[in-house]
């Protein structure tokens, strides 16, 4: 893990700052979407269907 950081850190000091900020703005996107991705894979066992349906829709699957 050590050797991967110290490679990051080189790649970093090579990168012009056009090139960090783009890089940086790609990297910062795929963290949200892993951090997202985790999240619902987490939940996605623990939803009922009153989670995600609206008050009526939830009504008439209790009246079924």
């Amino acid at each position: 893990m050590e050797n991967l950081r110290n490679k990051i850190h080189r790649l970093i000091e090579q990168l012009s700052e056009d090139e960090l900020k783009k890089t940086w703005e790609i990297v910062y996107t795929l963290r949200c979407d892993f951090q997202m991705k985790k999240a619902i894979e987490e939940n996605k066992d623990f939803q009922q269907p009153w989670d995600f349906l609206t008050y009526d829709e939830a009504m008439q699957y209790m009246d079924e």
